[in-house]
């Protein structure tokens, strides 16, 4: 694993994410909101290797840089309170904006795109739905390359100015396919210029920083499955369909 980056005592803790299923923790570094996740909080799982969540959040934000196009908050991988994990800019989402939502059934408003449908709460029938804009689509490449298995609606972050970050990608650069998303709205929509100029960045750039980067986060296998992602997704050239007999869509779904 990379060497973490020693806080000390610069790292003031004020609260913790009691939703989360690991330990997400707030605070303040150098007077700037961050959130801090150590290893040390990590859920252990059946299909990803103990200790390494930290790891692949740092990874999937060097790749999102690799990109250009700011989709992670900048996050690095540091020795904190509770010890080694990963430090996250805080990003303080638009409560009045909704890139991801669940609407009545039949009732898709005008600028979403529908994914499924299902029962509400309360039996009602409701459907997954999110925006058509171009920086959603940014994540959703984004997870294609990094195999995210968790990109929940919560995970999408809503800014000023309609720029929308992704959090939350501790369940990504596995060596199978573990895709799970609810931005499904663009099956076999041709990938755009810059969607394709994306993922070229990131091709080359594991022949020289990225490639370093992520060599000291991941396993060897792991970034060779990064590597063949995006040569596949370039060849195919558009969104992909959900593999058949897998999982596409994670639960909760927010």
């Amino acid at each position: 694993m990379a060497e973490p980056e020693a806080l000390g005592d610069r790292l003031v803790l004020t609260g913790r994410v009691v939703s989360a299923s690991n330990a997400v923790l707030v605070g303040e570094l150098d007077g700037a909101a961050v959130v801090y996740k150590p290893v040390l909080g990590e859920r252990p799982l059946h299909d990803f290797p103990d200790g390494t969540l930290a790891a692949r959040e740092v990874a999937a934000y060097a790749v999102s840089h690799a990109t250009g196009w700011d989709v992670v908050p900048e996050t690095r991988l540091v020795d904190g309170p509770y010890g080694v994990g990963m430090l996250q800019r805080w990003v303080e989402a638009d409560a009045d904006q909704e890139a991801v939502a669940l609407v009545p059934a039949g009732d898709v408003p005008d600028g979403m795109l529908h994914v499924l449908e299902g029962v509400g709460a309360d039996d009602e029938p409701i459907a997954l739905v999110h925006e058509d804009s171009a920086p959603l689509r940014r994540i959703a490449v984004l997870d294609l390359v990094t195999n995210n298995a968790d990109r929940k609606g919560g995970h999408v972050l809503e800014v000023a100015g309609g720029h929308r970050h992704g959090i939350d990608h501790g369940l990504t650069m596995h060596v199978d396919h573990k895709l799970r998303t609810v931005l499904w709205g663009w099956i076999d929509e041709p990938f755009v210029d810059e969607e394709v100029a994306g993922m070229r960045r990131v091709l080359a750039g594991l022949d020289g920083e990225l490639g370093e980067v992520l060599g000291a986060l991941l396993e060897p296998s792991e970034v060779d499955a990064l590597a063949v992602r995006c040569e596949a997704l370039l060849a195919r050239g558009a969104f992909p369909a959900p593999v058949a007999g897998l999982p596409a869509v994670p639960w909760p779904a927010f």
